[in-house]
């Protein structure tokens, strides 16, 4: 929602610009992991295998959004926090499995 809603506004300017659209906060994979599982009522450290080969490089310290552009010319925020899009996210899924699963009989 937050998303559509800022390219939204960016359509609205008369001058086209780039925005980058973000919340500034970061987060780490382990952290949504720990929020979606729980979500669905699981642990996620029994369902999830980490294999080092894909761990982001030491050289990357901090990957963050600044939507201060975005914010202040077209007066454009986040709305949907983190553990609230986790949530929709998995509460998705979880309805999406069961409605396969009503069709299978």
């Amino acid at each position: 929602r937050d998303y559509v809603d800022a390219m939204w506004r960016m359509l609205q300017v008369d001058t086209p610009d780039d925005y980058v659209i973000g919340t500034g906060e970061t987060h780490a994979v382990s952290e949504f992991l720990e929020l979606a599982f729980t979500r669905a009522g699981l642990d996620w450290r029994e369902h999830v295998k980490i294999d080092p080969r894909y761990m982001r490089p030491a050289e990357v310290d901090l990957l963050l959004a600044d939507p201060s552009k975005a914010r202040a010319d077209l007066g454009w925020t986040p709305t949907v926090t983190f553990p609230e899009l986790v949530a929709l996210m998995v509460d998705s899924d979880i309805e999406l499995a069961a409605r396969e699963k009503r069709a299978r009989g």
